[in-house]
């Protein structure tokens, strides 16, 4: 009973910060940031793990058509609905906007470096990669996409000129914005802003991988080949299995490291949770949701497991001294 007192009563606290707060203000906690599709805006998570709401939207003086905040939540691309690209800073103080120079298109999809410090900007069979995030960001250079992968041709009768965006855990970024990852031709390829374009593994459709921050470490999962850790993967680049196939693996909704790259975290729909693998002890085990993780994006020392919408959001707490899933209430409003 005094547990649920607790809980009750921190939640009746987090709820009046977020009604005394005026629209657009990051004041108190924020453990992140969600794009509102219907609503059309940028909404903080207000409160501590466990304890949060989402807040007001955040006046950028925009109506938007999509967004994509960076891991470390302290800046975001977003896309006005009017078809242009605009960069925010966001601090304590409020959204800052930074000038961008270099972009040639609008792109389809923003993918963040596991630090968000580097970004890839997708268009039609390119990358444009802007380094130096979220302070001075800079073009970095420009990479053309495989044939086979990055943006491809659907497969629907009728359709076949069409073109489809990349998912966000079948391509990745390094942290210093030189590499890329992308899943094409029956491989995982290794490309960079100077050019380079080789084979790193075999992999199948619905391959997923990741960089660890800071540094070139890579990870897969391959339905055939189950989860594979490649170290130096611009050097030496020998892969390692961490865990046969199965079925939490087939059925992965997205991978990731932790910050000190000592795991790796798994969100599995099948086994409805995240299956943490520890690498340093070769050993695994599960934390357990009541949803089913659609994807596992960065959010500060949190992992978001689903998109917004009617129903509650899903955050994996990796920083607390025994990692757990807490939900966020889906908003009234």
């Amino acid at each position: 009973m005094t547990t649920r007192f607790f809980r009750i009563f921190g939640l009746v606290l987090v709820a009046g910060s977020v009604l005394a707060a005026q629209q657009g203000s990051l004041s108190g906690p924020v453990a992140g940031f969600i794009y509102d599709s219907p609503g059309r805006a940028l909404r903080p998570i207000q409160g501590v793990p466990g304890a949060s709401l989402i807040g007001d939207p955040i006046n950028l003086g925009l109506d938007l058509s999509a967004a994509y905040v960076s891991p470390r939540q302290d800046s975001a691309f977003v896309v006005s609905a009017d078809g242009v690209l605009h960069f925010f800073r966001l601090t304590s103080a409020g959204p800052v906007e930074t000038s961008l120079s270099g972009i040639s298109f609008i792109p389809q999809r923003v993918v963040f470096s596991p630090s968000g410090t580097a970004a890839a900007l997708f268009a039609l069979g390119k990358v444009q990669v802007f380094h130096g995030l979220p302070g001075a960001p800079a073009l970095a250079g420009t990479v053309n996409l495989p044939a086979a992968g990055g943006l491809q041709p659907s497969s629907a009768p009728g359709n076949r000129s069409r073109q489809r965006a990349p998912m966000a855990a079948d391509f990745a970024i390094s942290d210093d914005g030189v590499y890329l990852l992308s899943v094409s031709g029956g491989s995982v390829r290794l490309l960079s802003v100077n050019g380079e374009n080789r084979s790193l593994v075999p992999a199948g459709a619905g391959a997923l991988v990741a960089f660890a921050p800071g540094g070139h470490d890579v990870a897969v999962i391959d339905p055939a080949a189950g989860l594979l850790l490649i170290r130096d993967s611009t050097g030496a680049a020998a892969p390692q299995t961490i865990a046969q196939p199965d079925d939490s693996l087939a059925s992965a909704a997205g991978i990731g490291f932790s910050q000190d790259r000592s795991k790796l975290y798994v969100a599995s729909a099948s086994a409805q949770g995240v299956v943490s693998f520890d690498l340093a002890a070769n050993s695994r085990s599960m934390i357990a949701c009541d949803c089913t993780p659609t994807t596992l994006m960065p959010m500060g020392s949190l992992f978001r497991l689903n998109e917004f919408g009617s129903a509650p959001l899903w955050l994996l707490d990796a920083g607390a001294a025994v990692p757990r899933i807490v939900f966020v209430p889906a908003p009234t409003n």
